[in-house]
């Protein structure tokens, strides 16, 4: 059994959805393609952002997204105790534990065994989340 792991800093993202699959398999090609059966972790350590799997070719199911979650959970509601940070920190904190910040996805012969359709997302959830940290962990047989 071989393990490896990674961390890794994204590029700073304006709010919205963002296909991150490419960045994530640059980070760790050379170890992927050695794994025949695994699993490919991916880690957010953040609780203002989110990773979620989905669609990967047509862009507006990204704006959909985007545009669906802001009205289920809206900004500036006068119930939020925590606003200090301004009007999108707490929106994305729920948003952040409604999506999730971890995806895990099968390797088989090097590959991610995504559908063909699939892709992972980094929501972000902030207008200024800035920098992004991703722990980058495979676990699998050679």
């Amino acid at each position: 059994m071989k393990f490896y792991q990674k961390e890794i800093t994204l590029p700073e993202f304006n709010r919205g959805y963002h296909l991150i699959t490419k960045i994530l398999v640059e980070h760790v090609f050379h170890e992927l393609r050695t794994i025949k059966v695994g699993q490919f972790q991916v880690f957010l350590k953040h609780t203002s952002a989110s990773l979620t799997i989905n669609e990967n070719a047509d862009p507006t199911v990204r704006i959909d997204f985007e545009t669906h979650i802001n009205k289920m959970i809206p900004e500036n509601m006068p119930y939020y105790k925590h606003d200090y940070e301004g009007a999108d920190d707490m929106p994305a904190h729920i948003k952040s534990s409604m999506l999730g910040c971890h995806v895990s996805i099968p390797i088989s012969n090097g590959k991610l065994n995504l559908g063909i359709w699939q892709g992972v997302y980094l929501g972000e959830h902030r207008n200024y989340g800035g920098k992004r940290k991703i722990v980058l962990t495979i676990i699998g047989e050679q």
